[in-house]
């Protein structure tokens, strides 16, 4: 009989060690005029996103705060914002809100505001090595301030033994609170869309 090979085994729900926990899930962005390929992708990422997440809440803890980048309110007028830019996560973060779950602020305008600005200037293609160079940390140095304060909101807000979402962006670099337990939901469609977009 062939071995299996490369296939983990999920460990209990009991090893999980009681404390805070963050359900990380990676924004994954499909805009208008993006092809139906990769739309049929990212429709399929979200449905695997809100399965693994319901998978998770049963094994280890419901979602009792609910936190979103780019998303400067809390309560039912951040709910607003993310139904108004049409992003994906509005669903998933709704249905948790319907079952008592908060949306808290972990962003600061001046912050992201400075971010963003400099993540522009990066995209234009700067022709000099060193304002390219200036730039680049710049923007370094505004996201490490900005993830702080993210971090900071989350450790202020996030209670003993409670489970938190995390909608970000990937690859970023943002240091959770020491004693906060991650869970990275990675559906498997996410494996496609990295070579989709390669």
């Amino acid at each position: 009989m062939a071995e299996e090979i490369g296939k983990l085994e999920k460990p209990p729900a009991e090893q999980f060690k009681p404390g805070r926990k963050i359900y990380l899930v990676p924004l994954i962005f499909a805009g208008e005029g993006a092809p139906s390929e990769y739309k049929e992708k990212c429709s399929r990422y979200w449905q695997q996103v809100e399965e693994q997440l319901t998978n998770l809440e049963t094994k280890i803890g419901k979602v009792k705060r609910i936190y979103h980048e780019s998303i400067m309110a809390c309560g039912d007028e951040g709910m607003k914002l993310i139904e108004k830019l049409g992003l994906s996560s509005y669903q998933i973060a709704k249905s948790r809100c319907e079952n008592g779950a908060a949306l808290e602020v972990i962003e600061e305008a001046q912050l992201l505001e400075e971010v963003t600005d400099w993540q522009r200037c990066l995209l234009l293609g700067l022709i000099s090595e060193k304002v390219a160079s200036t730039v680049s940390q710049f923007y370094l140095e505004a996201s490490k301030k900005r993830y702080e304060f993210m971090a900071k909101k989350i450790n202020e807000t996030l209670e003993d033994d409670e489970a938190g979402l995390l909608f970000i962006g990937e690859g970023s670099n943002f240091q959770y609170p020491n004693d906060v337990e991650v869970f990275s939901v990675f559906p498997p469609v996410l494996d496609e869309i990295h070579r989709w977009l390669r």
